[in-house]
């Protein structure tokens, strides 16, 4: 038989009362990075193969990647290539079994989040 009151009940409690860790939100991070990663590859890609093919493409490349947008999407994807690689290091860390604990785990998260911010500004800063 058929629950007649079905739509009366909501559907996902949990949800409302759920609150994101940091542990969560990085490990979400960390996959979303990964593609980003993917994507200025792709630009990277594009801009030898048009600079190997003529000066017309390379000149279409160059001003796309060199554009504010371009510009934007390099140093985040910068950002990204930090953030990815100190979540790696952290994820190592955590196979050897240290650091597990609640609170180490929180520290261990600010330092890739803020690890990757300083590495990228260093990054900008010297080359």
């Amino acid at each position: 038989m058929a629950d007649v009151n079905r739509g009366n009940r909501p559907l996902s409690p949990h949800l409302s009362v759920y609150r994101p860790q940091l542990t969560s939100i990085t490990s979400i991070l960390t996959r979303i990075t990964g593609n980003a990663i993917v994507v200025a590859a792709l630009l990277i890609v594009w801009w030898f193969l048009a600079a190997a093919t003529s000066p017309e493409d390379f000149a279409t490349a160059d001003a796309f990647i060199t554009s504010w947008f371009g510009d934007l999407v390099m140093v985040l994807s910068l950002w990204g290539l930090w953030y990815h690689s100190l979540a790696g290091i952290r994820h190592l860390i955590w196979d050897n079994a240290r650091l597990l604990d609640l609170q180490s785990a929180e520290r261990l998260g600010w330092a890739v989040i803020g690890g990757s911010v300083l590495l990228t500004l260093l990054t900008i800063v010297l080359i």
